[in-house]
């Protein structure tokens, strides 16, 4: 009997359970971007304890007969408010939700978002729906009226909800009635749904700044919205944030806003340590909240420079050197071009540059770790350098979602989809050591080819897209041209590197497939932007992983006896570099207000000079030196200096 009492103790206890807690509230778009994504709870009794739940989100797919989950989230530790509400979502979610799930995982639909009795652990990526500890489901849609129909019948839902009822859908979210049913209506997370319960006071995060270096302080205030009454309220935080942590910062972790008080200041002080770990983020974050109040924002990021990175001697692409940085060629790399031309010269090249016993392919994941050091800005080793838009940014700002504002990524300067690689690699880093075999076929490897992929502003990326480069794309608009050679030298590597690309004059049409151009616009840009220092660093570093380099860097010259003004004629190592010392020449002053000079020359010389666009605005023939005026209106000019068999490419600013 007692036994049978027992059963029917656990039987009740386990009913109640399964009806104590529900889906209240869901918003699965968001206009733009979706940053304002959550989904929100609500328990029978206030202050329930979420110990032993679950989060799970199933892909109905677009057809609605999808039936697999593709995210968990463990509720373990989290409690609901006085109200019995509690939600979780995007960081930039007000109020904030107590959990994070991170921006764009929640999916449109149509979806089922579910509570289970179970452990995150128990639905890995793909695990198929179904009831064992099933508690409660949402099943929605939205711009459509598509259901996730194998889901509902699985799970024994019986309506969906489309969130996007209205022509403002976006701005939406699903809301559930005290009915049961669920209705559309503007977003109130953190709140009854009918505006109902105890008003809770909300606390405010403020930081004195948004961004500091190491050794100096920071403020943060903690506002709320009515004075504290009853007892003084106490607030446990935390700063740590991935690589920062307690040692990068002295101060309590405990503040109080006393009784009738609105707020609170506290001071922190940020190591100033000898360590070069880069730029971090502290995050500013409440660990706990008191009853009866609520965040209306949490998780607050404050950039933390460190002022311990290296310089490197040689210069920028904007700020150009050429005699720090030496090619790490092998003995012999390009011996066997000696002397050969036209067709032969070009397969020679390939047979080094994709020879199959040498060469190795790395997966596009591995490429964020190559970019890191490759593009890595010489005046500030915790930076990246930025291509087109010739600047710097912070390493950690790298892309991570599908939001590309104030972010770097990877500029593919051969655009996947004229190249025929979308996606050819794994997304995931496996480390320098772990490698596959590579030939002049293997196309798909070009996806993840670190010789033509660059570190980028990721919004000038996307307005490049797949265009030609030349009348296409010169980059945007007052940009100097700094990285218009390291284009013409990444597209002459790829095409040689792989069978079926190849460079053509004009702009082809997108859609055939392996060409780009523009081949005349690109071996001018070889030759008025040189290559430097910069880019011979990062042939000798992109080397020490994939095990060749790009020809086109070692010798510049090599692309006009391939597609040039030398095609058909022998190539012989000597006559195709460019030596930048043995013409001793000057030009100066610069910038440049009326007239320039030219000395340093006694032989027979030449001088052409080109604007920003590559178009020619002056030539002529001197002896000695020359004083040219610079009737041309302001701007970035190129000098081309030719004298006794040599050539040079002086930068002018014209004031």
């Amino acid at each position: 009997m007692i036994k049978n009492i027992s059963l029917l103790v656990n039987l009740l206890f386990c009913c109640f359970a399964y009806s104590q807690l529900v889906i209240n509230e869901v918003d699965s778009n968001t206009p733009s971007t979706d940053v304002l994504e959550f989904v929100e709870l609500k328990s029978a009794t206030p202050n329930f304890s979420l110990d032993g739940y679950t989060l799970v989100f199933f892909n109905g797919g677009s057809a609605g007969t999808g039936t697999l989950s593709y995210f968990a989230f463990d509720l373990d530790g989290y409690i609901t408010d006085i109200n019995g509400i509690i939600h979780f979502g995007n960081s930039q979610v007000s109020p904030a939700p107590m959990g994070i799930i991170p921006n764009e995982t929640i999916q449109n639909g149509p979806d089922v978002v579910a509570i289970y009795q179970a452990n995150a652990s128990d639905f890995p990526l793909d695990t198929p729906a179904h009831t064992t500890g099933f508690v409660s489901g949402l099943a929605y849609s939205n711009s459509n009226a598509i259901s996730p129909s194998q889901l509902m019948s699985i799970l024994g839902i019986t309506v969906f909800t489309n969130e996007n009822l209205t022509s403002n859908g976006d701005t939406r979210s699903i809301q559930r009635n005290s009915d049961s049913t669920y209705s559309v209506a503007l977003p109130t997370p953190g709140y009854n749904n009918d505006g109902s319960g105890v008003v809770l006071n909300g606390i405010t995060i403020t930081p004195s700044v948004s961004f500091l270096t190491e050794g100096q302080q920071i403020s943060i205030t903690f506002t709320t919205n009515t004075p504290v009454t009853t007892s003084d309220l106490n607030i446990n935080l935390s700063l740590t944030n991935g690589s920062f942590n307690s040692g990068d910062y002295s101060g309590s972790l405990v503040t109080t806003i006393p009784v009738g008080q609105t707020s609170v200041n506290k001071v922190f002080t940020i190591v100033d340590d000898s360590l070069n770990e880069g730029d971090e983020q502290l995050l500013v974050r409440v660990t706990t909240v008191a009853s009866g109040y609520i965040l209306i924002n949490n998780s607050v990021f404050v950039r933390v420079h460190d002022n311990d990175f290296t310089i490197q001697p040689w210069g920028t692409p904007l700020a150009p050197t050429y005699s720090f940085v030496a090619a790490t060629t092998p003995a012999g790399y390009y011996s066997s071009l000696e002397g050969l031309s036209g067709a032969a010269l070009k397969q020679a090249v390939q047979n080094i540059i994709a020879d199959p016993s040498v060469v190795r392919a790395h997966s596009y994941g591995d490429v964020n770790e190559i970019l890191l050091q490759a593009d890595q800005n010489p005046a500030n080793s915790g930076q990246v350098w930025l291509m087109y838009v010739e600047r710097s940014m912070s390493k950690i700002d790298n892309q991570t979602n599908s939001s590309n504002i104030g972010v770097w990524n990877r500029e593919h300067i051969w655009p996947q989809s004229r190249g025929g690689f979308q996606d050819g690699t794994s997304p995931f880093p496996d480390g320098i050591t772990v490698w596959l075999p590579t030939n002049a076929d293997d196309i798909l490897s070009g996806h993840s080819d670190a010789h033509h992929l660059r570190a980028e502003d990721g919004a000038e990326n996307s307005l490049r897209s797949n265009r030609d480069y030349g009348s296409d794309y010169n980059g945007p608009s007052g940009n100097s041209g700094s990285w218009k050679g390291d284009v013409a030298r990444s597209l002459f590597y790829m095409a040689v590197r792989y069978n079926g690309l190849n460079l053509v004059n004009g702009n082809p049409a997108d859609n055939i497939m392996g060409q780009m151009g523009d081949l005349a616009s690109l071996l001018l840009w070889n030759t008025l932007d040189p290559r430097d220092d910069f880019e011979m660093n990062r042939n000798n570093y992109i080397y020490t992983w994939q095990y060749n380099r790009n020809p086109f860097i070692d010798y510049p010259n090599l692309a006009d006896y391939i597609w040039g003004a030398q095609t058909g004629l022998p190539w012989f190592a000597p006559l195709a570099v460019t030596t930048f010392a043995d013409l001793n020449v000057v030009v100066y002053p610069n910038p440049v207000k009326s007239s320039f000079t030219i000395a340093g020359l006694t032989h027979q010389s030449t001088v052409e000079v080109y604007n920003s666009l590559g178009a020619k605005v002056y030539e002529n023939a001197f002896m000695g030196d020359t004083v040219i005026t610079a009737n041309w209106s302001s701007g970035l000019y190129f000098a081309r200096i030719n004298s006794d068999g040599k050539s040079v490419v002086k930068k002018l600013m014209v004031d």
